[in-house]
């Protein structure tokens, strides 16, 4: 199916518990998630993309089909006021927990993870969330420096070099690697519900 825009959430009261699994896409506000999403999706405008950074206010769902994709708020905005920026922790606290299949936290290739991009990813470990560390802007490096920063980054941010995925919205790249790892993610929650519902059955039986 083609992707499609569901509704945006501004507290926790807008927060959807849907029944696929759910893809959570987080990152600093310039790090590109609209242009991230619009690549997932084959699509130039599902996601809106600004030349100002701190637009995405809300967590805005998205329908993947196997999927459900919430883009949250863009983190590390200078400009946003405090209070702003207290309610979005208020808002991003009651959205985790109502669980989360996985995390796609993006980071920008070119540089070092930012003090919060490590505090995202420290909350990531903290809460035992499931992520893939996504570098951006890919096309920004000649093919023989992109090895070299996906490693800086994996090491940075504490995980394995295999769990950093380096994306373009440019040319694509990283893209089928992005829907192979979210296959894995949608067919482990699967199995999951299965089990769980099997349990249940079983369950019922013996009483």
């Amino acid at each position: 199916m083609q992707a499609k825009f569901l509704t945006s959430a501004a507290d926790a009261r807008g927060l959807l518990a849907p029944e696929k699994p759910l893809i959570a896409v987080s990152g600093k506000s310039n790090v590109g998630k609209s242009s991230f999403i619009n690549l997932l999706a084959g699509q130039n405008r599902l996601a809106r993309t600004s030349a100002e950074p701190g637009r995405t206010r809300l967590v805005n769902y998205f329908d993947f089909g196997d999927f459900i994709l919430a883009d949250l708020p863009g983190y590390g905005y200078a400009r946003v006021s405090q209070a702003e920026k207290g309610r979005w922790a208020k808002l991003l606290d009651a959205f985790f927990a109502r669980g989360v299949s996985h995390v796609l936290a993006l980071a920008d290739i070119r540089h070092e993870p930012t003090a919060d991009d490590k505090l995202m990813i420290d909350f990531l470990y903290r809460t035992r969330t499931p992520f893939t560390v996504v570098a951006t802007k890919a096309d920004k490096l000649g093919k023989t420096r992109l090895k070299e920063a996906a490693r800086r980054i994996a090491a940075a941010c504490g995980t394995g070099e295999g769990n950093v995925i380096p994306v373009s919205a440019v040319n694509g790249r990283g893209k089928e690697e992005v829907f192979a790892r979210l296959a894995q993610v949608v067919a482990a929650a699967q199995n999951r519900a299965e089990s769980a519902g099997e349990a249940a059955e079983d369950a019922e039986d013996g009483e």
